[in-house]
């Protein structure tokens, strides 16, 4: 699934609109309820520590992207020791104080600086704590986000891509990184360098696990591209039986039907047939 942001629940964002209305009420010759709620929901509570790490996001001085990305890492990790119940429930507390006492619509309508940033960083607290399968292409664009900002300067997709894949396979949470994990265990027992047709197919399945008709679309893509390879490659083989096995092996490469879902053996199927042929060749 891909991580929707709610600016109705992005603790900076809120906190600075609650900031901005207290100067509008200040300016307007009124005493302003926005203070009320400032002090009420962001002194001792879940929720101003949870502001105080948009802060350290949003208001970090220029560093280098490694320490950029260090600092990311280590703020969206103590999100994880907020408790979270009680964190939704000041929310929507403060929320629903919000709405009793100014217009909702007129309220959220404040232009805020760094708005894509506070996107950004809600994006992945929220990725960090939940258990459903986040898309990886969200979690690098809204690491990217937070890189640049923090960094001043433009990063390289491709390989934060490359890291939040590795990330998926360290990490411990859930259905978004489980089958990940079981098949990198299961391929990993006897090989232990993928080749980097083995890490685009492992990148394929974890980026489509959710999208069925795209992956099977890439699964039959990739068999057929084998069956050539391997056709390609049975007259170049001196010894006679190995070629029998190779002929026979294209006949197990089939394409997956529409009706049928792509299955960790397939992807395990693919990897070993990739093994296959690159043992071939490096013999060659």
């Amino acid at each position: 699934m891909h991580i929707k942001h709610s600016k109705f629940k992005n603790t900076g964002i809120l906190f600075e609109l609650l900031v901005r209305q207290v100067a509008s009420d200040t300016v307007s010759g009124k005493d302003s309820a926005a203070v009320g709620l400032i002090k009420k929901y962001f002194s001792k509570t879940e929720l101003n520590k949870e502001y105080k790490l948009y802060q350290t996001l949003i208001n970090s001085s220029v560093v280098t992207e490694g320490k950029a990305e260090s600092l990311i890492n280590a703020t969206i990790e103590l999100s994880s020791r907020l408790n979270r119940s009680t964190l939704r429930k000041e929310k929507y507390n403060l929320i629903k104080e919000i709405r009793e006492t100014y217009n909702i619509d007129e309220f959220f309508k404040a232009k805020i600086n760094y708005y894509s940033q506070y996107a950004a960083a809600y994006n992945l607290i929220e990725t960090h704590n939940s258990t459903e399968f986040i898309e990886p292409s969200d979690v690098v664009e809204n690491k990217v986000t937070l890189l640049e900002h923090i960094s001043r300067k433009v990063i390289n997709k491709s390989e934060i891509k490359d890291r939040v894949l590795q990330e998926y396979a360290d990490m411990d949470k859930g259905t978004r990184i489980l089958a990940y994990r079981m098949l990198l265990e299961r391929f990993n027992e006897k090989y232990v360098e993928l080749s980097p047709a083995q890490k685009t197919i492992l990148k394929e399945y974890i980026n489509n696990i959710s999208n069925t008709t795209k992956l099977r679309e890439f699964v039959n893509e990739s068999m057929e591209q084998l069956v050539k390879e391997i056709t390609k490659l049975i007259p170049t083989v001196a010894d006679k039986t190995i070629q029998i096995k190779l002929s026979e092996v294209v006949t197990f490469l089939k394409p997956i039907e529409k009706k049928q879902t792509v299955k960790d053996d397939n992807i395990i199927t693919l990897l070993q047939y990739h093994q296959l042929v690159n043992e071939i060749k490096s013999v060659k």
